[in-house]
């Protein structure tokens, strides 16, 4: 169904991933050996001593050739650069800090808080023994939205949405009409932040939406994800 979700972004925020990183604090000659500071890091991998080969290290069954989800492998980002699923080196950060950066938990500060119109979009994979994955939007200790899909509770598949202020759970959410998450496979998340509330689509459909319980939204300062799910790129944008 036609969705708010497929509006254009006008500016990018923050993406992490395989294929974009934003490059950690501090000097760049902390990340970049001495030999390549001056050298384009995207342009003749092949031609540097320390990279040379890395293509076919990594292409018959490394990252440079998984599969990404649908719609993802033809676009491109602020960078001209392909999405997640091809191996890129960016500001100096190399294959190592890009996966230790993916690893779950995941935290991700918003440093502006929450807006209206932020798009955070999340791609990974659940695991195939998967009991349920949680991600939190979260001020301070309370948390303002909990969306946690569960495979398997009372032989039931569910996903509880709620809020935690004061320490105080709220009253849980529960009802929807499909279960788009399957163990073992790929997904992409899209969570849209209005003025109201939040709205979740999952795989290009619309699942559902929560309406703000803290309404103070600059004040929403963190995304935290954890549980049985592995992350391959988590997107923060503006739509216009």
């Amino acid at each position: 169904m036609p969705s708010i979700f497929h509006r254009k972004a006008s500016r990018q925020e923050t993406q992490y991933g395989l294929a974009n990183q934003l490059t950690p604090p501090g000097p760049a000659s902390l990340l970049t050996p001495p030999c390549l500071a001056n050298q384009p890091i995207l342009a003749g991998l092949a031609s540097l001593p320390i990279l040379a080969g890395l293509d076919s290290l990594l292409t018959p069954s490394g990252l440079a050739n998984q599969p990404t989800l649908p719609g993802l492998g033809s676009q491109t980002n602020q960078h001209g650069l392909d999405s997640p699923g091809s191996l890129q080196l960016l500001g100096g950060l190399d294959l190592h800090h890009k996966l230790a950066l993916m690893t779950v938990p995941f935290d991700l500060p918003l440093q502006s808080g929450a807006f209206n119109k932020m798009l955070i979009t999340i791609t990974g994979e659940v695991k195939p023994n998967a009991k349920n994955f949680t991600i939190n939007f979260n001020r301070g200790n309370d948390i303002a939205f909990h969306l946690n899909p569960r495979f398997n509770e009372s032989g039931k598949q569910v996903i509880v949405r709620n809020s935690m202020i004061g320490n105080q759970w709220g009253k849980e959410e529960r009802q929807l009409p499909s279960f788009p998450f399957a163990p073992g496979k790929p997904f992409e998340m899209k969570i849209l932040c209005t003025d109201t509330e939040f709205k979740v689509a999952v795989n290009k459909s619309h699942l559902l939406e929560f309406k703000h319980r803290v309404r103070e939204l600059n004040q929403i300062r963190g995304l935290s994800i954890f549980n049985d799910v592995t992350l391959s790129s988590v997107n923060v944008e503006t739509l216009q």
